[in-house]
C-alpha cells in the first residue's frame, strides 16, 4: 500500500482478527460481514486475491471495498457504515429459515460505527428475532479521527472478566446436555444473571440489556487468544457480542502515532513512514479547504454560525473553525439522519448550522432533509462535499444522486458553484437567505484557481450568468464541470464556431430567465452536469420547455444509469463521457 494508495491504518488493526475468523470459520460458506470496508485489505489477501493486490482500487483492478460481485468471500456491499449488524442478522435468520443451522453468520463492526442509528436498530431487532448471529467489536477509540459521544466513554470502561464467561459458558453447556435447561428457560435465567451482574458489578451493560450475550474486552491482536475464544462461543445459541480492543496502524509506529493521518495516506515510504507529497506549491487549493476557510471567516462576522460534521472533521475541513472556535462546531459521530435533524434544531431556536456531509453519505439522511428541515422551510446550509465522481473510493462513495434526489424536495434551494469564488459566495449567499434550507455541493479535490480568496457578495437566488455568446448551440452547464465546458467553448471559438454557454448556478429554483432565452433563440441545447442524467439539470431544462411550449432539441450529459466503478477522475470523467472530448462532440 505504500505505492499503491489506500485504506492502511483500519487494515493493519485488524490483521490479527481476520486470520483468527478465517481459520476459525468455514468461510465462504460461514458468513463474514464487514462494516464498511475500510479495514477489509487482509481479508481481501487471504481469499484468492493476493497475485491481483497490486490492481487494488486502479481502474478495472480489484474494489475498494468488499464487494460480492468480486468475491464469493464478499457477503454483503461495503462503503457505508453501520450496516453490518442489520445484513448479518438477515443472513442468520435466511440460514435458519432455509435449514442451514450449520451455518455461522458474524458481523465485524467498529466502535465508530457503532454511533449509527442503523446499526442500533439492527442490535434491537437482533435481541428479539430468533438468531444465532456473533457481532465482533472492534474498538480502537478512531472512526477517520478520534471517535467521539457517549458510546465511546461507554465502552472505554464495559468490561466482563474473561473467567465469569468461561464459567457461564460451561454451565450452560452442561445444563443443555442434562435437559434442564431449554431455551425459554435460558432466556429468563439470562436476564437474571444480567439483572445480578449489574446489581454486584455496579455497571449496566447495554449489549445484555438487550439479552445479547455479552464477552470481553479482549486483547484484538493475541491471535491465539482470538482463536480459542471464537472457537469457544461460535457454537453458543443467541445473538452474542465479542469486544475487542485494538489498535489502529498496528504494526507500522507511524501508523499507531497517527491514526487520523494514516487512515488513507496516500504513498508514505514503507521504511521511514515519510508521506511522499506531491509539490502543490502554486497549485489551487482543494474544495474542503476554501469551505473550512470561509466557514471560519462567515463565523467571524456572523455570531449565529454553527459547524456540524457526521465524523468528517478533517475530511470535510470543518477542523479549521473546530480549531478556532470549539464550542461552535459539532461533530456528532457517524450518525448522518441524526447531524440534519440536529442541525434542523438549531436552526429553529435561529442558529445558522453549516452541515457538511459527503454527498454520497447524505443520502443516509434523505427523510430527514425532507421530514425535520425541509417541511418547516429552516434556515439549515447543506454543504456537500465529494459531489460528483470521486475517484477511487468507487461507487459506494461517487456523489452521483443527490441532484436528482434533491430537486423535488420542496422549500429546498439547491446550488454548485463553478469555482472557489463561486463556492465562496454561495456561501455567503446561504447565511443570509431566509427561504429555508440551502444546499451548496461542490466536488472533491483542487479548485481552478490560484488566487482564490475574493470579497465576499451575495448572489441573486436563483440566477445564473452567461459566460459567453454564441449564434448555434447553447450549452448550460451546472457546478464546477463548466471549467472543462468553458475550455472547450474557447477551442471551438478559435476554430470559428461560437458557443453560448451559460453557468447555471442553481439548479433549483432553476433560473428561467435564461431557460426562455435559450429555449427561443436556439434550436440546439446541451445540458452537462456532474450528477446522474435522469432527473437532474437536463430533466428540469426538458420539463420547462415542454411546459412552456418550446421545442429545442435538448442533449443531456451527466452521470449513466448504472453504478460506475472505481479509478481516477480522468478514466472515469473518459468512461462515462463527460470529459472535454466527450463534451465537444456533443457540442460540435
Amino acid at each position: 500500500m505504500a505505492c499503491n494508495p489506500g485504506h492502511f491504518a483500519s487494515s493493519l488493526g485488524v490483521v490479527e482478527l481476520t486470520v483468527a475468523l478465517h481459520y476459525v470459520f468455514n468461510t465462504p460458506y460461514d458468513r463474514l460481514v464487514w462494516d464498511v470496508g475500510h479495514q477489509a485489505a487482509g481479508h481481501k489477501i487471504l481469499t484468492g486475491r493476493h497475485d491481483a493486490f497490486p490492481t487494488y482500487r486502479h481502474f478495472g483492478g480489484l474494489r475498494p471495498f468488499p464487494s460480492p460481485d468480486e468475491s464469493e468471500y464478499d457477503t454483503f456491499a461495503c462503503g457505508h457504515a453501520s450496516n453490518s449488524i442489520s445484513a448479518a442478522l438477515g443472513m442468520a435468520v435466511a440460514a435458519h429459515k432455509q435449514g442451514e443451522d450449520e451455518r455461522k453468520v458474524v458481523a465485524v463492526i467498529g466502535d465508530g460505527s457503532m454511533s449509527g442509528g442503523l446499526a442500533f436498530e439492527g442490535v434491537n431487532n437482533a435481541s428479539s428475532t430468533p438468531n444465532n448471529l456473533l457481532i465482533i467489536l472492534n474498538d480502537n477509540n478512531m472512526s477517520i479521527d478520534r471517535s467521539v459521544g457517549g458510546m465511546k466513554q461507554y465502552l472505554h470502561h464495559l468490561h466482563t472478566s474473561s473467567l465469569y464467561n468461561n464459567v457461564r459458558f460451561r454451565l450452560s453447556n452442561g445444563l443443555v446436555r442434562l435437559g434442564v435447561l431449554s431455551e425459554k428457560r435460558r432466556q429468563k435465567i439470562l436476564r437474571f444473571n444480567n439483572s445480578l451482574k449489574a446489581l454486584l458489578n455496579n455497571q449496566q451493560n447495554i449489549f445484555e440489556g438487550f439479552n445479547i450475550r455479552y464477552f470481553g474486552p479482549i486483547d484484538g491482536h493475541d491471535v491465539i487468544e482470538l482463536v480459542n475464544t471464537l472457537r469457544q462461543i461460535k457454537d453458543m445459541k443467541g445473538p452474542k457480542l465479542l469486544h475487542l480492543h485494538t489498535i489502529k496502524g498496528k504494526g507500522f509506529k507511524p501508523a499507531e502515532k497517527n491514526p487520523t493521518v494514516f487512515h488513507a495516506p496516500g504513498k508514505y515510504d514503507p521504511e521511514t513512514g515519510e508521506r511522499l507529497k506531491d509539490n502543490t506549491d502554486g497549485m489551487p487549493p482543494r474544495y474542503q479547504d476554501v469551505f473550512g476557510e470561509t466557514l471560519l471567516e462567515l463565523a467571524k462576522l456572523n455570531e449565529k454560525i454553527v459547524g456540524i460534521t457526521p465524523a468528517m472533521a478533517t475530511g470535510c475541513s470543518l477542523n479549521i473553525m473546530m480549531k478556532e472556535m470549539p464550542e461552535r462546531t459539532f461533530d456528532v459521530g457517524i450518525a448522518e439522519g441524526h447531524a440534519v435533524t440536529f442541525a434542523g434544531g438549531l436552526a429553529k431556536e435561529g442558529l445558522i448550522p453549516f452541515c457538511n456531509i459527503y454527498s454520497s453519505f447524505a443520502q443516509r439522511a434523505f427523510d430527514n432533509i425532507i421530514h425535520d428541515v425541509a417541511l418547516c422551510r429552516l434556515h439549515v446550509v447543506f454543504c456537500f462535499d465529494r459531489a460528483g465522481l470521486v475517484g477511487q473510493d468507487g461507487a459506494t462513495h461517487h456523489g452521483a444522486f443527490d441532484l436528482a434526489a434533491l430537486r423535488p424536495i420542496p422549500n429546498l434551494t439547491i446550488s454548485s458553484p463553478m469555482n472557489e469564488h463561486e463556492l465562496r459566495r454561495l456561501m455567503y449567499t446561504a447565511q443570509l437567505s431566509d427561504k429555508g434550507p440551502f444546499v451548496i455541493r461542490y466536488p472533491r479535490g483542487r479548485g481552478v484557481l490560484i488566487d482564490w480568496r475574493c470579497t465576499l457578495e451575495e448572489i441573486p437566488v436563483g440566477k445564473g450568468r452567461r459566460l459567453t455568446d454564441g449564434n448555434e448551440v447553447a450549452v448550460l452547464s451546472l457546478g464546477p464541470i463548466g471549467n472543462v465546458v468553458a475550455k472547450v467553448v474557447q477551442e471551438l471559438k478559435e476554430a470559428g464556431k461560437y458557443v453560448a454557454h451559460y453557468d447555471m448556478r442553481f439548479l433549483k429554483p432553476i433560473d428561467e430567465d435564461i431557460l426562455q432565452e435559450v429555449g427561443k433563440k436556439f434550436h440546439r441545447i446541451v445540458t452537462i452536469e456532474d450528477g446522474v442524467v435522469q432527473g437532474g439539470l437536463g430533466s428540469a431544462v426538458i420539463e420547462y420547455m415542454a411546459d412552456h411550449n418550446l421545442h429545442p432539441q435538448v442533449v443531456r450529459l451527466g452521470l449513466p444509469d448504472h453504478f460506475v466503478e472505481h479509478g481516477t477522475p480522468e478514466e472515469l470523467y473518459h468512461l462515462v463521457g463527460l470529459d472535454a472530448e466527450a463534451i465537444k462532440k456533443a457540442i460540435s
